[in-house]
């Protein structure tokens, strides 16, 4: 993870005073379990180049995690890619910069804008490419993005999510830096320490004299805070209007099952829902709540199999429903089950509740016997996670082999991305293999309902667009009787 930071024109030999950083030596220390670098590329009176590098032990970045004995905790970006974590690691050696305040002789130049050039990643970012050039044009910067070239034997994806970012502009050094140390974890999406009202302090000060007028404040504001208690906070100090769900609503942010539980499904109500609640209902509580109903519609559901049950919130409402006695909830990771089994205790000593889920360890990849004749299956946003060629394998084990008497299926419309004005080949989460059209997912449900003698019937769920249909699909399967062939 790196930053490179270049100034062309008069004065630029002073940038060296504004880092507060001898060009004529390294500066390497280690800050909170990362090794931090800064190097003077070149150093004249007409051209500043220098490189701020961080290098963190990968080791202990998963140390102490609730999944630390599980060696695929070292699975991941966390060690390479520009975060919140690098603007941590760097903000100390940085904050005679950050704060305007080097020595008396070189105050003049705190306010000198300069020929800047600002070059770093790279970023795994969900957001489009239009919203990421968005976010620092509007800043007066030119923005110029680069991936690397992926070859996969296979198509993955159409592009990837990391990108390299350079900038370049008129602009001085203090406030390169805060609005970078501001914009790369709204990039990331990713906060590796806890955010509390701190958060909202360090958005006044590296907001200042930028964010106010910035067209994507509302963005910056919700990705910064997350939570809307700090929100709500946050726009009371400013005397604020609230964040618009529409306005950031569409810019790549409906999490579906993913890494992050508790960022999934954006809020997605419609104008006048907004103005009927103050809570307005998010995409994923409504497909809870479609499939509850359904399921508590069907005349036969004692057995249920929750297929990638993720963190158990699903299966947890299942336990309300009348008439139900078993519930599987199958997940193959360790730290979801783990979650999962904290909400289900939770159910022990509630009112209503008719059946304890049972947390289990389960991949549609194998098969297991006891996923035999049950009920009712579900499949909760869990097929777009897997790569298409493999579905039909899938979806043959379970007509065939498992043989529910009813499979729901959700995933997400594609067409609907439009409504999100995300761009054509981007998904609603990084994890996705695929997103389908409505009249590709009726192309495949026709063919696996004609093998596995099942009928269909699908609904959407969510607000209705006219020409787009709703952002989910629901596939009711229900398997025929033996008369019936």
């Amino acid at each position: 993870m790196h930053l490179i930071l270049k100034v062309r024109g008069a004065g630029a030999g002073a940038v060296s005073r504004l880092l507060a950083k001898n060009p004529h030596n390294v500066y390497d220390r280690t800050e909170k379990d990362a090794r931090v670098r800064i190097v003077y590329i070149t150093d004249t009176e007409s051209e500043t180049e220098v490189l701020i590098h961080a290098e963190p032990d990968p080791v202990d970045l998963v140390r102490g995690t609730p999944n630390g004995y599980d060696i695929t905790q070292y699975i991941n970006d966390r060690e390479f890619v520009t975060s919140s974590l690098f603007c941590s690691y760097i903000r100390s050696a940085l904050g005679t910069a950050l704060n305007g305040k080097p020595k008396e002789d070189y105050l003049q130049w705190v306010e000198h804008s300069f020929d800047m050039e600002l070059s770093f990643g790279p970023v795994a970012s969900d957001l489009p490419d239009r919203v990421v050039e968005e976010l620092f044009s509007s800043l007066g910067y030119t923005v110029t993005l680069e991936r690397d070239e992926l070859s996969y034997t296979f198509d993955l994806k159409k592009k990837s999510t990391v990108r390299r970012i350079r900038l370049s502009g008129q602009v001085t050094v203090q406030n390169a830096l805060r609005q970078l140390f501001l914009l790369i974890p709204v990039l990331d999406n990713y906060k590796h320490y806890f955010i509390s009202e701190d958060e909202i302090d360090k958005i006044k000060r590296y907001g200042e004299g930028w964010l106010e007028t910035h067209p994507l404040k509302e963005l910056i504001v919700r990705r910064t805070l997350r939570f809307s208690e700090l929100i709500r906070k946050y726009e009371l100090q400013e005397g604020a209007l609230p964040v618009s769900v529409e306005q950031v609503g569409g810019v790549n942010q409906i999490s579906d099952k993913g890494i992050n539980e508790s960022d999934k499904g954006i809020q997605n109500a419609s104008a006048g829902e907004l103005e009927r609640s103050e809570s307005p209902v998010r995409l994923n509580e409504l497909r809870y709540r479609a499939i509850t109903e359904l399921v508590a519609a069907l005349p036969a559901k004692r057995r249920i199999v929750d297929m990638g049950a993720g963190e158990g919130k699903l299966s947890a409402r299942l336990a309300y429903i009348s008439g139900v006695e078993t519930i599987l909830a199958v997940e193959p990771s360790g730290q979801s089950r783990l979650r999962a089994m904290e909400r289900f205790a939770k159910l022990e000593d509630r009112s209503g509740v008719v059946a304890m889920p049972e947390p289990v360890i389960g991949s549609l990849f194998y098969f297991d016997e006891q996923m035999q004749n049950q009920d009712v299956m579900i499949l909760c946003e869990v097929i777009e996670h897997i790569e298409a060629y493999r579905l039909n394998g899938i979806m043959d084990t379970i007509m065939s082999d498992y043989r529910p008497d009813v499979l729901l299926v959700t995933t997400p419309n594609k067409e609907y991305n439009e409504v999100y004005a995300m761009e054509q080949e981007s998904f609603r989460h990084h994890d996705h293999r695929f997103e389908w059209t409505r009249a590709e997912l009726v192309e495949r449900c026709e063919k696996w309902a004609h093998k596995g003698n099942y009928a269909f019937e699908i609904r959407g769920i969510g607000e209705y667009a006219e020409g787009y249909g709703q952002p989910t699909q629901l596939v009711i399967f229900e398997r025929r009787k033996e008369n019936q062939l």
